[in-house]
């Protein structure tokens, strides 16, 4: 058997760290963080569990790429909505109402990812985080900033000001509220967007995730395709 090529390799990579990214997602949603283990993310996204310490440091930065992956694709998904729009203050209604959006929809996975931003660790960099950072400073220049790179972080400050607020435990601010002081701040008209639907999820990923990572977005494409590696040479075990 011929040795397989390096985009073949690549594409194996690909989907590896794809599947357990959206398997992070759905079991901190399920199980909260600390119930949740690098194990039980690689049994259920199908890996070797030594393939967990080759793509990620750790549990902290696999579950907050996992984060920063849904809210980037939920994020191009509300920018992508039909009908397609260029319009800058609809597109920045659509930008805050698709967060807003994982607080009412997600409870329990954002509210660890903001425990998890306040830990030791902080706030970490990575791909997924870079692309979300790239959709929300776009979508500052398109609503008219003449400085985007300085309204882009007080845009991320004030997002992650309302998700925590909506999210305290025994003292949650209605979305609407925060909605609305967001949009006054803007100039939003309360039409544009999608305002939030009543509340009332309870966290437990009632909603399927899968179309927001590639793996499962690309149905069909692993049939006939060599199976991943059941390990990585040089890789620690995970616990």
């Amino acid at each position: 058997m011929s040795p397989r090529s390096a985009s073949v390799n690549e594409e194996l990579r690909r989907r590896s760290r794809e599947r357990l990214l959206q398997a992070a997602v759905e079991l901190v949603s399920e199980r909260g963080y600390e119930a949740t283990t690098l194990g039980d993310i690689a049994d259920r996204a199908g890996s070797a569990r030594g393939l967990v310490s080759y793509y990620f440091p750790g549990k902290r930065q696999l579950v907050q790429s996992a984060v920063h992956r849904l809210m980037h694709r939920t994020l191009q998904e509300a920018l992508d909505r039909e009908p397609r729009t260029e319009d800058g203050r609809e597109r920045m209604a659509r930008a805050i109402d698709a967060i807003l959006g994982l607080a009412r929809d997600q409870p329990v996975l954002m509210r660890q990812h903001m425990a998890g931003i306040l830990q030791a660790e902080g706030f970490m960099q990575c791909p997924e985080q870079r692309r979300l950072a790239e959709l929300l400073r776009e979508t500052v220049a398109r609503r008219g900033s003449p400085d985007a790179a300085t309204d882009y972080p007080m845009l991320r400050a004030l997002l992650m000001g309302a998700v925590y607020a909506a999210l305290v435990p025994g003292a949650p601010m209605p979305l609407p509220v925060l909605r609305a002081e967001l949009f006054k701040r803007y100039g939003l008209d309360w039409e544009t967007g999608a305002p939030p639907a009543p509340e009332g999820a309870d966290g437990t990923c009632g909603t399927d995730l899968s179309r927001f990572f590639a793996t499962e977005s690309r149905a069909g494409e692993d049939e006939g395709r060599p199976k991943p590696p059941d390990s990585v040479p040089g890789t620690r075990q995970s616990k």
